[in-house]
C-alpha cells in the first residue's frame, strides 16, 4: 500500500533483492495511480486502487501511507487475514501493536493482537541499532541526542524544495531575496526556513515543554522498543541541506564503565551496525557514505572525558532504506520464515 511513493518504490527495489519466497505482489495505490504499470522481478504488474477486495487471499500487507489512510485501512486489511507492517506513524505507540526493529526486538512482532506492527520512526532507527547493542552489555540509563536529518525526511516535496534552493543560491534566474551577499530562495512550503545553506532546529510541531513532536517520538519509541519505560532520553532535531541519511550525535550512560575498545568489540559484531571508526585517518559515517546502503554505520566512538560510565558517537543511516522500506520489509522477512503467516 503505497507502492507508488518514495518509501514504497524503496520497498519493492528491496523485495527484488531479497528471497521472501513471494508468490504474487500486489502494488496498491490511491485511485490516482490505480491503473499504472509497474516492473517487479522482470514483469509488468498493474497498481491496484486501494479497496477491501484487494486484501483478500494477501499474507502481509506493507504500508506506507500518511497516518489518517493507515488508521483507515490497516484493521480493514488485518481484518481480511493480512499481517500488516505499517511504515506510519499511526500505530506505533498503541498498547497493542508491537513496534518493531528486527535487530533488536524480533520476538514482538509475534505478539500482534491487532495483526498490526508498526516499524519506527527514521531517527529513532539510527539511534537504536547501536545503542541496543551496547545496552545488552552494560545496560544504558540516559541518553542525550542530536539530530541531523536530510530533506527526504519530510518527503519528496521536501527533496525537491532543498534542491530548487541549492539551484537558485547558485546563482539560478528565478525569484529571490538578498542575505549576506547571497542571492538565497526566501521562504518554501515545506520548510519553515530556507533550508539551502542553512539548519533548522525544528522537525515537527512544538509542544507546550519547547520539545517538538519529532523530539518526543524519538524518546517514546525508543523507550518502546528497548523495554525501559523510564529511560530518560533528550533530542534536539534539526533539519540539514543533504538529501538523503540522517545522521545522530549521542552521549549515552550506562549502568556500569565500558571502554572505547569494548564499545567498538560491541558494535563490530552487532547486527545491523558497521563500525567506520579511524578518526584520524577521515574514517567515519556520512550521510553520502550510507546512501543507498543497508547498515546503520558508526564512528566517532569517544568515552566522555568526565564520566567511565559515559560514551560518545556518530551515526548515520540512510532514511529512506533503512529508516523505512528496509525496517519494514525486514519485519516482513522475521514472518515469511514462519511456518504459517496467517
Amino acid at each position: 500500500m503505497g507502492a507508488t511513493g518514495a518509501v514504497g518504490s524503496e520497498m519493492l527495489r528491496i523485495l527484488e533483492e531479497r528471497d521472501l519466497g513471494i508468490t504474487e505482489v500486489v502494488p496498491v495505490a490511491t485511485e490516482r495511480s490505480a491503473g499504472r504499470t509497474i516492473r517487479f522481478r522482470g514483469d509488468d504488474v498493474v497498481v491496484r486502487a486501494i479497496s477491501p477486495e484487494v486484501f483478500d487471499g494477501v499474507d502481509i500487507a506493507l504500508f506506507d501511507t500518511p497516518d489518517e489512510a493507515s488508521v483507515e485501512w490497516a484493521p480493514i486489511a488485518a481484518a481480511h487475514g493480512a499481517v500488516v507492517v505499517d511504515n506510519s506513524g499511526a500505530w506505533r505507540m498503541d498498547p497493542l501493536v508491537p513496534l518493531v526493529v528486527p535487530e533488536v526486538n524480533p520476538e514482538a512482532a509475534f505478539d500482534r493482537p491487532k495483526g498490526i506492527i508498526a516499524s519506527p520512526n527514521c531517527t529513532m532507527l539510527t539511534l537504536v541499532v547501536p545503542l541496543a547493542a551496547l545496552h545488552r552489555a552494560a545496560g544504558v540509563r540516559r541518553v542525550i541526542m542530536s539530530s541531523y536529518q536530510a530533506a527526504s525526511g519530510a518527503g519528496k516535496a521536501g527533496s525537491d524544495e532543498l534542491v530548487y534552493q541549492i539551484g537558485i543560491a547558485a546563482g539560478r534566474p528565478e525569484t529571490v531575496v538578498t542575505g549576506f551577499g547571497r542571492e538565497v530562495v526566501s521562504r518554501g512550503t515545506v520548510f519553515a526556513h530556507p533550508l539551502a545553506m542553512n539548519v533548522i532546529p525544528q522537525i515537527g510541531s512544538v509542544r507546550p515543554n519547547g520539545y517538538t513532536g519529532e523530539e518526543v517520538k524519538v524518546g517514546e519509541e525508543t523507550r518502546k522498543v528497548l523495554g525501559l519505560p523510564n529511560l530518560p532520553i533528550s533530542a534536539t532535531c534539526v533539519r540539514v541541506p543533504t538529501v538523503v541519511g540522517h545522521a545522530i550525535s549521542v552521549h549515552a550512560e550506562f549502568d556500569r564503565a565500558i571502554s572505547v575498545d569494548e564499545a567498538r568489540r560491541i558494535l563490530a559484531v552487532a547486527p545491523g551496525v558497521e563500525l567506520l571508526d579511524d578518526t584520524a585517518a577521515g574514517i567515519y559515517p556520512t550521510p553520502l557514505i550510507a546512501a543507498g546502503t543497508d547498515p546503520c554505520y558508526v564512528g566517532r566512538v569517544r568515552q566522555d572525558p568526565y564520566d567511565d560510565h559515559a560514551l560518545e558517537w556518530f551515526s548515520v543511516a540512510d532514511n529512506l532504506r533503512k529508516g523505512a522500506a528496509l525496517n519494514t520489509v525486514q519485519i516482513a522477512e522475521l514472518l515469511a520464515a514462519q511456518p504459517a503467516v496467517r
